[in-house]
């Protein structure tokens, strides 16, 4: 196939060959739920989205795999604040997480794995660093329990995705503190636990009760539902070092020496997105800089916030303000309108059409969507030129496959919400006009509903009003 990737991995866009024919696996690191999410999160969750809908289009098969993470040092501390159990705190995280998913219309992936539900499976990695001779415990304390740390230097190809030797790794880092590391760059695996932490925290283990640190839980989970070879990494930028960093480390060194296995790669390819900034400053709760996801919702259609996200590359950072929220409406506004002049359906798309082939370029060309983007641009403007259908049903087509160009024209030009007359049903263009065309009679905006009467019979469709509603025919 023709889709090349830039991996972060070799530093380069490359050809895409997945691992078997027709098939791809795909790991991304998804959210700690100890808040709702903000459009820095959104950006993550709907640049993989965007992935994901294209190798499908392409003719793939994706298992998709993004993690929850819902235990760590920020739930924990969360949930005492609250005053309320781990689990109370994360389910309605996640149930919020899923929310905003589907305002900004992002398909939920294959698996969503929970870090909690896969604690076996990360102390069984943790099992075989330790025959590897490259994880070691440390720091029991009087009730037996210990840490276990990942010894980074007996891992000699550490820093291959970070791009920096251990030796610039470990100058910035602090002295560790004796008695506990062996070296200052090497990470946790495995914490004793804390008398002061909830039960909901602990696990017993060879080591004692405690709980996984984070890099492992990923490790273990994309192990777990994608084996130990797979194709596609992802996540944001700011998750290349450590976290990504460790979870190579600690996959490739706890497999690489079992069963007489040649070393081979956790993943294939590595892809990570920008962030989205506020004053030229990563957004971030740390920082205090963010906006949830409900709270732009609140003002901006979800669809806006979608296009405003994707029609930047998904590498390239992206400065969120309202101003580059209102010309994202804007822009909309006129794909929008282009679809409002015709009735168009969905079709299935000739790759050979000039337009299509030059959407299918961009897209394959590490999901270039900025450069298809344009394309609908194009094709709107020849719409609004020739009130083609063919044109207007292409329009519609390319435009769901990013996500877009799914609301009635007519409803989002004017701000209301209505989509088809049932969520999960094929959108009908030409029954979305009558439904239309019903609230306007009963708003008793009568001069609406005969413009709707007159532009569909312009378009060859007859509308029949009865007691029982209204129906059509082609005339």
């Amino acid at each position: 196939m023709s889709l090349r990737i830039y991996n972060t991995l070799s530093r380069s866009v490359v050809p895409f060959v997945p691992r078997e024919t027709a098939k791809v696996s795909m790991y991304v690191c998804g959210m700690t739920v100890y808040d709702l999410c903000h459009l820095g999160h959104a950006r993550s969750m709907l640049a993989f989205d965007v992935v994901q809908r294209w190798l499908k289009t392409s003719g793939l098969s994706v298992n998709y795999v993004r993690n929850v993470t819902d235990i760590d040092d920020k739930i924990i501390k969360r949930a005492i604040e609250n005053n309320e159990t781990i689990t109370a705190l994360t389910d309605r995280m996640i149930d919020a997480l899923h929310e905003d998913a589907d305002a900004l219309g992002i398909e939920r992936p294959t698996h969503e794995p929970r870090a909690t539900e896969y604690v076996p499976q990360m102390l069984s990695l943790i099992g075989k660093l330790e025959t590897n001779g490259v994880a070691y415990s440390t720091n029991k304390d009087a009730d037996g329990n210990s840490d276990v740390n990942f010894s980074v230097r007996k891992f000699p190809s550490y820093g291959k995705l970070s791009g920096k030797s251990l030796d610039e790794l470990r100058a910035g880092e602090r002295v560790a503190v004796a008695g506990a590391k062996h070296d200052p760059l090497d990470f946790v695996l495995w914490k004793a636990a804390k008398a002061s932490e909830p039960n909901e925290a602990k696990w017993q283990s060879p080591y004692g009760i405690g709980r996984p640190g984070w890099h492992i839980e990923c490790s273990a989970m994309s192990c777990a539902l994608l084996g130990e070879h797979f194709d596609i990494h992802g996540g944001g930028a700011d998750l290349q070092f450590p976290h990504h960093e460790n979870e190579i480390a600690q996959s490739e060194a706890a497999l690489k020496a079992i069963a007489g296995k040649a070393s081979q790669p956790m993943a294939n390819y590595w892809m990570h997105n920008g962030f989205v900034n506020v004053d030229n400053e990563k957004m971030s709760k740390s920082l205090g800089n963010f906006f949830t996801i409900r709270e732009v919702l609140k003002v901006y259609d979800p669809e806006v916030v979608r296009f405003f996200i994707i029609r930047t590359h998904y590498r390239s950072p992206l400065n969120y303000s309202d101003v580059h929220l209102d010309d994202a409406k804007g822009a909309l506004k006129r794909l929008y309108t282009a679809l409002d002049l015709v009735a168009a359906v969905d079709v299935t798309i000739d790759w050979t059409n000039a337009y299509a082939a030059r959407f299918k370029a961009a897209m394959d060309e590490d999901f270039g969507t900025p450069e298809a983007v344009a394309v609908l641009f194009d094709l709107a403007g020849e719409v609004n030129r020739t009130k083609s259908f063919d044109l207007a049903s292409l329009l519609r087509s390319l435009g769901a496959i990013l996500g877009l160009l799914q609301q009635m024209p007519k409803a989002f030009l004017q701000g209301r919400v209505i989509r088809s007359r049932t969520r999960d049903a094929a959108f009908n263009p030409i029954q979305a006009q009558i439904d239309l065309r019903s609230i306007a009679k009963k708003e008793k905006n009568f001069a609406e509903a005969d413009r709707i009467r007159k532009a569909l019979l312009e378009q060859g469709i007859a509308l029949k009003d009865s007691p029982t509603g209204t129906t059509w025919e082609s005339v």
